[in-house]
């Protein structure tokens, strides 16, 4: 649902670095970073190197087209320093996943930090959607197309991947509680996980922006009902 969830926008990579507190901040490439621990030693740069090369592939090429190679290649790393940190793609994968979530992690739990209302906080979810509409139109939602392809014939991955969903329905879901829903709080965040996937889906499929756009108020409507009846 989220281009979000494993990158920021150029207007949050503005902004973040003055609304973060507790040392978070966007450093110079436009990723989350904490400032209170030390800077990276060469080699977790160059693991943090393929794994962003990676990431990138995965999401515009697809895990499963993307050969060991096209990382090498992206990553301008030999083969052997690829293999000195991961010894398969699977490997490689799974770090792409701790990533994904890591980065996801921090910015919901930075939203709950400054965001002070749960509708405010659920609406800046959906606002991913629309600041992502380029990347989500070209290679649609990178947390769902992965789910998708992983589902298939590769379980054990899937289950991996599914943790990204898991991260974003259970924030949703006490946002639902706490905006006055402890009963429906599920349901409605699988709901509205749902809604987003759809309308990336039929989004990309028509290459229409504007559906984008006006589905996103939709869902935005949605959530001010139920925040006015709760």
């Amino acid at each position: 649902m989220t281009a979000l969830f494993f990158s920021v926008t150029p207007c949050e990579a503005i902004l973040s670095c003055q609304v973060m507190g507790n040392g978070m901040g966007i450093d110079p490439a436009g990723e989350i970073r904490d400032y209170n621990r030390p800077m990276p030693s060469k080699s977790e740069r160059t693991r943090k190197r393929i794994i962003d090369a990676a990431n990138q592939l995965f999401y515009r090429k697809s895990y499963n087209r993307t050969s060991f190679s096209d990382v090498v290649e992206a990553a301008e790393a030999t083969r052997g320093n690829i293999y000195y940190y991961f010894k398969s793609k699977e490997a490689i994968l799974k770090a792409v996943i701790e990533q994904r979530l890591e980065t996801a992690s921090t910015m919901l739990m930075e939203w709950n930090r400054t965001i002070p209302e749960p509708l405010e906080r659920l609406e800046r979810l959906v606002r991913v959607i629309y600041d992502s509409t380029p990347a989500l139109l070209s290679s649609g939602c990178p947390m769902g197309s992965l789910n998708v392809e992983l589902a298939k014939d590769q379980p054990t991955l899937a289950a991996e991947a599914k943790q990204l969903f898991d991260l974003y329905q259970q924030w949703a879901e006490r946002q639902f509680v706490e905006l006055g829903y402890p009963s429906e709080a599920r349901e409605l965040s699988l709901q509205l996980l749902a809604r987003g996937e759809g309308i990336i889906i039929i989004a990309q499929v028509y290459q229409d922006p504007g559906f984008l756009e006006r589905s996103s108020a939709d869902i935005n409507r949605w959530l001010e009902e139920l925040a006015r009846y709760a």
